[in-house]
């Protein structure tokens, strides 16, 4: 992983620790209100996070082994999978978070260099890209959904650095379109980040912990 990967690597921690934090103080109540998104409540928004990461650890797992492993094995296996576990307790949605981020990050960590420009994809009928991408694309998976589980966390504040990113389409237009959601309320009072420095465990949190 070279630094510019390490980087996305590092920012996506940092956001899952964010969305972490969020999902640690929602109540089972809380996940049958209905997100930002039509037909999703907060359950399924945190179900689908899960998945995908799961979804791309295997896409991932398919280039170390010099497969072509797409993430889903269908639309429908994949919304499925979201349905099934959007009603689960609101402690078993937070561990199953942080379980399948970490498994994604230690299949990612792990993936050497040349495996980074091998073709991949995420649904059989979709267009391959390098896997590098899946970085960029999990970075705004994590950022973009936090903002959909309308629980406190909203565009304002997205680290300029992601705000910032130069993306490709549709990513670029999902951000854009949370710019226009209302400011979010907190479901509790908010908390102070942890602290953290690059190459360095999360005090308290999923990485220090696993």
């Amino acid at each position: 992983m070279d630094a510019a990967l390490r980087e996305l690597s590092d920012q996506i921690d940092q956001a899952t620790q964010r969305l972490l934090d969020t999902a640690r103080i929602i109540t089972d109540p809380d996940l049958r209100v209905p997100s930002m998104l039509p037909g999703w409540t907060r359950g399924h928004v945190l179900a689908h996070l899960a998945r995908n990461a799961d979804g791309m650890r295997n896409v991932l797992a398919g280039v170390r082994t010099g497969q072509d492993r797409p993430a889903y094995a269908s639309a429908e296996a994949r919304e499925a999978g979201i349905e099934q576990d959007a009603g689960r307790r609101a402690t078993e949605h937070a561990a199953d978070l942080a379980d399948s981020a970490m498994a994604l990050r230690t299949v990612a960590r792990q993936l050497p260099a040349e495996g980074w420009q091998v073709p991949v994809r995420m649904l059989d009928e979709t267009d391959f890209f390098p896997a590098a991408e899946l970085l960029t694309r999990r970075l705004v998976e994590v950022e973009l959904h936090h903002c959909d589980l309308g629980a406190g966390y909203g565009p304002g504040d997205w680290p300029a650095v992601f705000a910032d990113m130069e993306l490709a389409e549709p990513m670029r237009s999902w951000r854009q379109d949370r710019l226009s959601y209302p400011e979010p309320a907190p479901l509790r009072p908010a908390r102070p980040p942890a602290s953290w420095r690059p190459g360095r465990p999360l005090p308290g949190s999923w990485l220090g912990t696993r």
